[in-house]
């Protein structure tokens, strides 16, 4: 019996993926996924807003062979707060083939950011959705990712597009890289040219330091096509605003499968329908390969390049 209960209405991973049609390009790293517990091992935090089900390092790894990636980037889930210790056990246990993204406070030691260096963490984690996480002063997010620089990790920002104005002079104050989740949540019913995207492609052009994932198209997407029953070519109102940044921005982007879907409301992509989403926003095998192999390995495996 799970000490833990799932939230009301919460949707279960796909538990049978179909593979790809898309074959990746050869060392792809799934850059943006994720592990939940298991809860009787590694308990979720009790500030939590939500509690998933279990989605185990095993299971992860399982479906990263089944898709046909090579490497993960595991990213702290806020339903861990900021206790790293099941993402930092992926890491460990994936012979050399993830590297993570931390959660941390102000408290944060120097040795316990030395060990998750050692663990494989190459950045911290912001998070700006107010549904998700309780707010943090700007003043201790700035402390954090002064003290990370030193060792070279960068800071991975996660906000909705409407926040971006106010949000502006404390990311451009970051004195690191800064990576962008799912570019910044565009409303994808607003035109691609619009003011709203033209803001976040304007932030991406006067700032060389900052990239961008160009994931989760079930997450922006309104009216579709789920990536559900075949359909290989879902999610059609979110490739403009994917495809544009990739091909302006060819070496700064990245991109995630979002293994287990955190909070998804209305349906559970099947994630190998989904992985046939990147030829939609990458259009060419050199493109491609930036996104899935140049991009991720010059950031998170740079003794590699």
């Amino acid at each position: 019996m799970s000490t833990f209960t799932k939230t009301p209405g919460w949707l279960d991973w796909y538990a049978q993926p179909s593979k790809p049609q898309f074959k990746l390009p050869e060392g792809a790293v799934d850059a943006h996924c994720h592990v939940f517990g298991p809860g009787d091992e590694f308990p979720y935090a009790p500030e939590r807003k939500y509690t998933p089900c279990d989605a185990s390092k095993q299971q992860l790894y399982a479906l990263r062979d089944h898709l046909g990636f090579a490497r993960n980037v595991v990213v702290q889930a806020t339903c861990h707060g900021a206790d790293n210790r099941a993402m930092v056990d992926a890491l460990v246990n994936s012979n050399g083939k993830a590297r993570g993204v931390a959660t941390v406070r102000r408290s944060v030691t120097d040795e316990e950011l030395q060990a998750m260096h050692d663990a494989g963490v190459r950045g911290v984690r912001f998070n700006f959705v107010k549904r998700l996480v309780d707010f943090t002063p700007k003043d201790e997010l700035l402390e954090i990712a002064t003290r990370i620089s030193k060792l070279g990790w960068h800071v991975v920002i996660y906000f909705e597009a409407v926040d971006l104005p106010e949000l502006w002079d404390f990311f451009t104050a970051l004195p690191t890289t800064i990576v962008v989740d799912h570019m910044g949540r565009p409303d994808v019913t607003q035109p691609v040219d619009g003011p709203e995207f033209e803001l976040f492609l304007k932030f991406m052009r006067e700032h060389e330091n900052v990239w961008s994932k160009v994931s989760c198209p079930e997450r922006l997407s309104v009216s579709g096509p789920p990536a559900l029953d075949g359909e290989r070519n879902a999610y059609r109102d979110v490739v403009p605003f994917a495809r544009r940044v990739v091909e302006e921005f060819p070496d700064r982007v990245l991109w995630g499968t979002d293994w287990p879907h955190p909070n998804l409301k209305n349906h559970m992509p099947d994630d190998g329908l989904l992985v046939d989403f990147i030829p939609h926003i990458a259009t060419t095998a050199e493109l491609q390969r930036k996104l899935l192999v140049d991009n991720p390995m010059r950031l998170y495996w740079p003794e590699e390049v």
